[in-house]
């Protein structure tokens, strides 16, 4: 990456002695979609309010499109950072029509046409007319989004933008946010403590805890080589044994796992339940217990013979059934150094 539309050096933000992000350093290249996504009070709305300019860091720089924002002898002010955000209550003002909602921010003689034209990218394009509190909140969310875009921004965030909607419009409004942000060509930061929607949405998943970036990535490969088990088991489900490296392995109680860790290290070995792979045999080393049948996959809880109870998640077209005896191989596995 040369040239981040967003760059942040450094920055730290403290209310009172608590540093809530520190020496948070992040570049977000042209046109991508870049989630921050961490458990609550990690800092992830800090760094977006940082960005914006709601909050002055104590150190470092942040940069938008080559100019200095946020930095030691210079401080802009938001309205003159060109950036568009959508709050997590969506902030629409209740006594003005959708149409002037999206316009407040344009300025110029082509307001209505712009007006139109982002009403009409965000299926809005027949509520001009409307006032909020007539619309469902997922049309709330996509009037919030026009007025974000409607100033071209050279950046927007998001902060917690799904959190208001139930689960079928949340799952719906993933998609369309996405396409949205695509078609607009917009570069875009989103704040979510929701894995799953930060996996599905995001070009980039920047992974936060306790004020600091643990892990910056494509979600396929951050999902797949967490660089920790923190990180891997707030991604998703794994299943982690600890051993000692013996032989060049981790011997578990699903067998041993080859590393490159010296003898005798202290291990720690991660598995995706997608990863362990049962298959039925009269003479299997498990016996499934508990079956959760979704439709595209199942899960099964296995009863080793060791009396060990894991968890494995298996693609219905295998015919697994609660009494089944199993043997057990692995798809992957990481070995972290403990």
């Amino acid at each position: 990456m040369t040239n981040p539309v967003i760059s942040l050096d450094g920055v730290t933000v403290r209310y009172g002695d608590i540093a809530a992000i520190e020496g948070f350093t992040l570049d977000v290249e042209e046109g991508s979609l870049v989630a921050l996504v961490g458990p609550s009070g990690c800092g992830k709305t800090t760094a977006l309010r940082a960005i914006a300019g709601f909050e002055q860091p104590m150190t470092g720089t942040i940069t938008i499109r080559g100019d200095v924002v946020s930095g030691d002898t210079r401080m802009v002010a938001p309205e003159h950072r060109n950036v568009g955000m959508v709050f997590q209550e969506y902030a629409l003002f209740p006594h003005i029509s959708v149409a002037e909602n999206v316009g407040y921010g344009v300025r110029g003689s082509d307001r209505v046409r712009r007006v139109e034209e982002v009403l009409d990218l965000v299926g809005l394009d027949n509520h001009g007319d409307r006032f909020p509190h007539e619309l469902s909140g997922g049309e709330q969310q996509r009037v919030a989004l026009a007025r974000a875009l409607a100033p071209e921004p050279d950046v927007v965030l998001l902060d917690e933008p799904f959190s208001n909607l139930d689960a079928p419009q949340r799952e719906r409004m993933r998609r369309e946010l996405r396409k949205i942000l695509k078609t607009a060509r917009v570069t875009a930061i989103f704040v979510t403590h929701d894995q799953a929607e930060a996996l599905a949405i995001a070009d980039v998943i920047a992974v936060m805890r306790e004020g600091h970036i643990r892990q910056v990535g494509e979600p396929d490969d951050v999902y797949a080589t967490p660089v920790s088990p923190w990180v891997a088991k707030f991604l998703g489900d794994a299943v982690l044994f600890d051993g000692t490296v013996s032989n060049g392995s981790v011997p578990t109680v699903l067998g041993s796992v080859p590393t490159v860790l010296p003898e005798g290290t202290d291990a720690r070995v991660m598995i995706r339940p997608e990863w362990i792979m049962p298959s039925t045999t009269e003479t299997g080393t498990g016996l499934v217990i508990d079956r959760e049948f979704y439709g595209h996959d199942q899960r099964v809880e296995i009863e080793l013979d060791e009396g060990a109870i894991i968890e494995a998640l298996v693609p219905t077209r295998k015919a697994i059934h609660v009494g089944d005896r199993v043997d057990i191989e692995l798809a992957d596995s990481i070995v972290y150094e403990v």
